[in-house]
This record gives structure tokens, C-alpha cells and sequence, in this order.
């Protein structure tokens, strides 16, 4: 459906030991999502929230095309995953999604200009576009003089508003993070969820994994896995 974004049921994913591959003993495999079905709106803010070895990690890798699933059905978009090959996933990830990560994964010897140019070089569009796209974004993220620093002479902080610009340069339908705020602390963290509340309020669809209570709140709907399952899936209402 076009205002659907993600549609998942009965998602599973099973990694196999090397010696279990070679010997087909697939019942030797670890099973880590366990039959996961979600529908996700165009336009939501979702946590995907649980502890360490949930699952919610590689449900995220799987949302964004990062990964495999082992059985199932997945739509992202209104497209059936199973139907692409890796060219057409690859123009897909990079078309409509953004990632922003824990680690940032800034390239360090490029400038912060160029870092956040990187996912446009793929998109064909000419060099200039791509730059002052870019600029735009980081003066936006108040970054507008700090745009030929390397990373190694930006904070924390500033490194992550860099990877958000990079996530936002080919403007995607659909922002993934995995526990951004996990290398920040508490007030940058919240400097940093308010740049999602504003890119989410541009009509993007969010979805943001983190262990962190604090960041799960800010979410309009956290869902809860536990054990490779859906364990709970709560909308909040705010004032």
C-alpha cells in the first residue's frame, strides 16, 4: 500500500555456523528473529527497543537491506523485497533510505563536506548539486563553519550532526538508526533527538533501535522485542 512503508509477517532470520552450512544441518543454525510482523506507516516515529541479543539490531539491518531474511515476506515502499535482485536493493537502500549510526562512520581523512556527499556520488546527479545540497544541510545542522573540518577536529556531537546530513543527502523516505545516541552524552543526546523530531515533522519516517529509556520516549510508538520476538508494540499519547 503507498502509505505503508514497511510491511513485514512472519519474518525470521537464522545464522548457520560455517560447519553447519557445509554439512546441511539446518538445524544446527541460531534462530534470532523468531516469525516478526509489523506494519510500520509512512510518516511514523518508531523505537525498536529491547536488551543486548533481542533482535533488534538485525531487524533493523533487514528493514534497511543491510541483511537477509531466512523466511517471511517483506514490502518496503510497496515493493516485495523477494522480487529485487542486489542492483535493484542496492538503488532502493540508496534511494530512500538514510542510516545513521552508533559509530558515526565518518571516512577520516575527508572533509565534512565530502563525508556528507558520499552516499550522492552513486545517484549520477552533478558534483555541484551534490555540494550545495550538502552545505545546505550542514549549515542547517549549524555546522555551516566547520564544513572542511576532518573528523578528528569535530566533537561527538558534531560528528553525528555530519552522519544525519549524510543520511539526508539523496532525501529519503525513511531514516534508520541504530542507537544514535549511544556515543553522546545526555545533553548532546538531546540536541540530537531534536533534529530527528524535525526531520520526522518534514513527513520521514523514522525508526530508531536504542536500549536507552530516555530515547524510547521520544517516540510516537516503541515496539519491544524480547528473545527475537515482538514482545509488546505501544503507541504513545501525547498531550
Amino acid at each position: 500500500m503507498a502509505d505503508t512503508a514497511i510491511s513485514m509477517a512472519g519474518i525470521t532470520k537464522t545464522f548457520f555456523p560455517d560447519a553447519g552450512r557445509r554439512n546441511g544441518e539446518e538445524g544446527a543454525g541460531i534462530e534470532v528473529l523468531k516469525g516478526i510482523t509489523l506494519e510500520v506507516p509512512r510518516g511514523d516515529f518508531i523505537a525498536l527497543q529491547g536488551t543486548s541479543g533481542s533482535g533488534k539490531s538485525t531487524l533493523l539491518h533487514i528493514i534497511g537491506l543491510l541483511d537477509q531474511f531466512t523466511a517471511g515476506s517483506y514490502s518496503l515502499l510497496g515493493r516485495d523485497v523477494a522480487t529485487l535482485d542486489d542492483d535493484h536493493q542496492s538503488d532502493l537502500r540508496n534511494r530512500s533510505l538514510g542510516f545513521v549510526f552508533q559509530s558515526f562512520y565518518l571516512i577520516p581523512y575527508a572533509t565534512a563536506l565530502d563525508n556528507v556527499i558520499l552516499p550522492g556520488l552513486y545517484s549520477g546527479k552533478p558534483r555541484a548539486e551534490l555540494v550545495a545540497r550538502a552545505s545546505a544541510l550542514l549549515d542547517e545542522e549549524g555546522l555551516g563553519d566547520r564544513m572542511e573540518f576532518k573528523p578528528s577536529r569535530l566533537s561527538g556531537g558534531q560528528q553525528q550532526r555530519v552522519a544525519m546530513a549524510r543520511a539526508l543527502l539523496n532525501e529519503p523516505d525513511i531514516i534508520l538508526a541504530d542507537e544514535p545516541t549511544g556515543q553522546l552524552d545526555s545533553v548532546t543526546s538531546t540536541e540530537i533527538m531534536k533534529l530527528f523530531h524535525a526531520v520526522h515533522q518534514t513527513g520521514k519516517t523514522i525508526v530508531i533501535v536504542t536500549h536507552d529509556e530516555e530515547v524510547a520516549r521520544e517516540a510516537d510508538r516503541v515496539i519491544k522485542l524480547h528473545d527475537g520476538r515482538i514482545v509488546e508494540d505501544l503507541a504513545r499519547v501525547r498531550a
